[in-house]
Order: C-alpha cells, then structure tokens, then sequence
C-alpha cells in the first residue's frame, strides 16, 4: 500500500500507548487504578437520557440531520451562552454543532491552514492541535506555557514576523493539561495580538463548567470586538457526563463558522438529531447537573491534592477541569516516573511529555475515579516510597 506522507508525521496518540501499558501491567495481574484519561465516571443525568429515549423513538428523527445542526439545538447554544456568558450569537450564522468539539478543533486547521503555514500552538497541549496542524500540512509553532507565567502564553515573545506569517492561535482555559485558568485580561490581550497580526484566534472552552470554588471561566467571546476574531469550540462532553455522545459547538466568528462549515459540509452528516434534542435538554437546565458534578470533582480533587502534597509536593489546588499537574521528581524523566509509578504501585498517571516539549518534568493526574479509589491511590504510593525531590 502507498500510505500518504501526512500519516508519517503523526506520532502515535498518547492514550493508545497508555493502553498498551496498561495491558501489560494488568497481564501481571496488578489490579490497575486509572488516573489517565480524563473520562468523566458519573453516568449522563436521567432527564438527559429521558430526552434521548424520546426522541430516538420518533421517526421525524431517524433522517440526516441539517448539516449545521438543528435550529432548536443552535437555538440553545445561543441561549445558554447568553445566560451564561451575557453573549449574544445569531444562531443562524455564529453557531455550528460538532460531533464533539474535538471533531470541530480538528476540521478548523483544513480551513485556515495551508501547506507549511504556521499555526501557533500552547504546549504543553491537548494533542489534537499538534496532529491536526501536521495532518492539514501546517506547521505547528510550540508557544511555551510555563510554570512561572501560570501556564499563559507570553504573546509579548512571539516574533513579530512568525505572527504574521501565521494563520491560527488556539488558547484553552482552563487549561488541558495543567488545570491552569485565565481572565478577562488575559483574553483583551489576546484577541488584540490576533487583531494586529490577522490571526484567527481559536478559543478551547471545553472544561468550561468544570470549576472550583470561587471561580467562573470565562469565554473569550465577552471581550468586545472578539466576534471580529475568534472562534470558540465547546461540548456537552465534560459538563454533562456526555463524552460517548459526541456532541458539541462552535460559536464566534462568522467568517469561522461558514469556514468550517465548508469542511464539515464535505466531511460528515451532522450529529444524530435525537442527540441534539438531549443535548438541548441538558442545555436548558444546566445548573442541576453542573453544580451537583463539580461538588464531587471538588472533593475528589482535595483528597488528591492534600495526599500528594503529603509526600512531599507542594500543589495548590486547580481551579479548573479535573486535571492535578505536578513535577516529577528529581531524576527522572516523565516516562520513566510514569512507568516506575505504574510498576510498583498499579497507579496509572500520564506523562506530561505527552502533551508536548515543555511538558516534560511533569504528570497528570485525572480525579474521574472514585474517592474510595483516590485514597487506596494515594496510600499505594505512600506505601511505595514514592515522594517528591526537589532538584538540587
């Protein structure tokens, strides 16, 4: 077979050799606590559900679905982004439905990327924006998100000339995979960075409603004048215990959204309507189940935090997605602590390399397990010896 070049140029997806590992170590009999993928373990709420069940069993459903989405579903996005954000979209032209905002994320690049265009890229990073840049033949720019700047791009250090030659920027707060968040400032300053230099400024909102405390995330769209610039990619997935359902948005931009419907026009046929009536269901009562999730996340995260801050970490609890990044100890690669983890305590965690260059020093872990499970996680590393060292 004549395998097309682009597939080269992919490195294998991380989850799929954490799966692997996984299969091995669970081979040896080791009863495995999974703290990698972040999959959320509480199921969809029953009125969701409810709402699916009916109108899966109404025929009016059981054709392809309008390529943008249905109105009643486009309607609710605009809606709830008004009731949640105070942002008013036309949902005839500022919103398109996804089959999971990944889906979307990904089509984005085939629109606004050609071939050897650089697209601006955080990293660490979700990796689909990496692999998407290469697979639309553009060239992913590594924008550092450091410890010492809390995980926000420093724009002020993005060459004038690579600017300007770039066709994208993608921003995620909060933030996969370092918890981190961002305000209001920090979106002014970036939607005026993608003003200056005509970029398009791609918004990752996913974790949205995964929020701690005193915090509320905002969307980019509530700066003035982002709409000129920015498109935001949000989903059902995270918020609503929805991840199978692959169901999700894009908001924002017109000139995105007819962009990306070009692609997705000649891609795919839409999300199942039955879908999209559920995903309205949830939209309208988003309270009930957000709040009542992120109740648990919570607790889940504090039990975690305060366990590896016992061995010698010292972390702060995330405000944001269930996600705790930590440095590994002195020593050791992220791998390599990953896969010493794994071995002696049957705990799974990911490297941060993963997600990047300037992820490596670091782990993640994903709190969407069972207190119970938590606890057991910790004392098996404390059992393990495992603790953190400081470089010298």
């Amino acid at each position: 077979m004549k395998k097309a070049k682009r597939i080269s140029k992919i490195p294998p997806y991380l989850f799929a050799r954490i799966d692997k590992k996984k299969e091995e170590i669970r081979k040896q009999g080791i009863d495995i606590i999974d703290l990698g993928v972040g999959d959320p373990d509480m199921p969809t709420p029953n009125y969701i559900l409810k709402k699916f069940h009916d109108a899966s069993n109404d025929p009016k459903n059981h054709d392809y679905p309008p390529y943008n989405g249905t109105p009643d579903f486009r309607k609710a996005v605009a809606d709830w982004y008004l009731k949640r954000f105070g942002v008013k979209l036309d949902p005839e032209k500022e919103v398109i439905s996804l089959i999971g905002s990944k889906e979307g994320i990904a089509h984005i690049f085939f629109a606004f990327v050609d071939l050897g265009t650089p697209a601006l890229i955080p990293n660490p990073c979700y990796p689909v924006y990496e692999t998407a840049t290469l697979l639309a033949g553009g060239l992913p720019v590594p924008i550092p998100l450091l410890e010492k700047n809390n995980f926000l791009p420093d724009i002020g250090k993005i060459p004038d000339k690579l600017a300007k030659m770039s066709s994208l920027m993608f921003v995620n707060y909060p933030n996969n995979p370092t918890g981190a968040v961002a305000d209001k400032s920090f979106y002014k300053d970036v939607v005026s960075f993608a003003k200056k230099n005509d970029i398009l400024l791609c918004s990752d909102l996913a974790y949205s409603d995964v929020t701690f405390d005193d915090y509320t995330a905002p969307s980019i769209l509530e700066v003035k004048g982002a709409k000129d610039v920015a498109i935001e990619f949000n989903s059902l997935s995270k918020s609503y215990n929805m991840t199978g359902w692959r169901i999700g948005m894009a908001v924002g931009s017109k000139e995105a959204i007819a962009a990306l419907s070009v692609i997705k026009t000649n891609i795919d046929s839409g999300a199942f309507k039955a879908i999209q009536e559920a995903a309205v269901e949830a939209l309208s009562n988003e309270p009930y189940s957000t709040q009542k999730m992120n109740a648990v996340y919570s607790k889940r995260m504090d039990i975690f935090v305060k366990g590896l801050n016992e061995l010698g970490w010292d972390l702060k609890k995330p405000k944001g997605t269930f996600y705790i990044w930590a440095r590994v100890p002195a020593g050791q690669t992220s791998e390599e602590f990953v896969t010493d983890v794994l071995e002696r305590t049957g705990v799974l965690v990911v490297p941060g390399s993963g997600y990047g260059k300037f992820g490596e020093g670091y782990f993640r872990v994903s709190i969407t397990n069972k207190e119970n499970r938590l606890r057991e996680a910790v004392q098996r590393l404390k059992k393990a010896g495992i603790r953190f060292k400081e470089k010298k």
